[in-house]
């Protein structure tokens, strides 16, 4: 436990250990509403309409919000997306060097994500460059997709599909509701999979030997996709949660109202759990990780994500099997373990 200050200067909590980790994101005394922070916590500022999301709520409203999009990532639907996810990693091709995170996973993570919700032409484009602005920072961002998602809201009410957007407009939320579950599921559904594609044909790329092997076996890629959210997850840190009461960690008190993040990435190499901890295994027996989460709040897309990375990962390696690395740049960030770029020759 490490008592730190944010990037804004606020006082927050790191909790790293991994058996304190495990324990805090299942602990309902650590929550995720806003209104519980003591005051040191700035945050993301989102209009209303996209920051009543499952990010920022606890139980019981957690629990029947979530209930609402759990069906569309069950195994047995994520198993039925695998051949248009195929099919959709396998339509981008390439001649010369191209940078994996602006070509290939960021283009396919959104269609990805569009496959889910029903959306597609237009709409993808206008979505990639409205999640890609808010990702970059831009003052109008959040606004734009809050205009963009009340819009397609309202088109798809007078035609229904069988997608998951119009299952969420069926679904008994209110407004608010329902345009911020539509943003979470597009927002961090795609950056976590573009994230999660990156990181693990870069740590592959960095590892001839096991590159070869992760090419020639999918149990084994598959491998390399839950390693590398061990070694390099995507959320380094969970989502900032609040004590609602003093909590002891050790020998250390964190007061009620404190900011608390759990360190997802320590945790995951934490020597008493991990053999190994600092080196990229595939055959690694049992690694424990804390990548997606445990809990309430264990992340509703896992089952998405890993197929999406699988199948993006092994597709590439599949049509360029002389795939080299030229360049990578890390971006500067403690939300996020992502690539800026990834350059590659094919």
């Amino acid at each position: 436990m490490h008592r730190i200050a944010l990037p804004d200067g606020s006082p927050a909590w790191l909790v790293t250990r991994y058996e304190d980790v495990r324990a805090g994101l299942a602990d309902p005394r650590l929550s995720l509403d806003k209104r519980h922070s003591g005051g040191g916590w700035s945050g993301f500022s989102l209009p209303p309409r996209l920051d009543a999301n499952l990010l920022n709520m606890d139980d019981p409203d957690h629990a029947r919000i979530r209930r609402v999009v759990a069906p569309a990532f069950s195994p047995r639907r994520v198993l039925a997306l695998r051949p248009a996810l195929a099919s959709l990693a396998g339509s981008f091709t390439f001649d010369g060097p191209f940078d994996v995170v602006a070509d290939y996973a960021t283009p396919l993570s959104i269609a990805v994500i569009g496959e889910l919700l029903g959306v597609a032409g237009a709409d993808v484009e206008r979505l990639r460059g409205s999640t890609t602005a808010l990702m970059a920072g831009a003052p109008d961002a959040a606004a734009a997709i809050e205009g963009f998602l009340v819009e397609l809201i309202a088109r798809r009410r007078g035609a229904p599909g069988d997608d998951l957007l119009s299952a969420m407009i069926a679904a008994p939320l209110s407004s608010d509701e329902l345009t911020s579950l539509a943003f979470l599921t597009i927002f961090a559904g795609y950056e976590n999979s573009i994230n999660l594609i990156a990181n693990c044909l870069l740590l592959l790329l960095q590892r001839p030997a096991l590159l070869a092997e992760a090419r020639a076996d999918e149990e084994l890629l598959r491998a390399a996709v839950d390693e590398t959210l061990r070694f390099e997850p995507p959320a380094p840190v969970s989502i900032r949660r609040f004590a609602t009461t003093d909590l002891v960690f050790g020998d250390v008190t964190v007061p009620k109202g404190a900011t608390v993040l759990l360190g997802i990435a320590a945790a995951n190499r934490d020597p008493a759990v991990v053999e190994d901890p600092d080196e990229f295994r595939l055959r690694r027996p049992s690694a424990p990780h804390l990548a997606l989460g445990h809990g309430p709040h264990h992340c509703l897309g896992a089952a998405l994500a890993v197929v999406t990375a699988t199948e993006a990962v092994g597709s590439l390696l599949a049509r360029h099997p002389g795939l080299t690395l030229r360049s990578s740049q890390w971006r500067p960030s403690f939300r996020t373990r992502s690539i800026e770029s990834l350059l590659v020759e094919p």
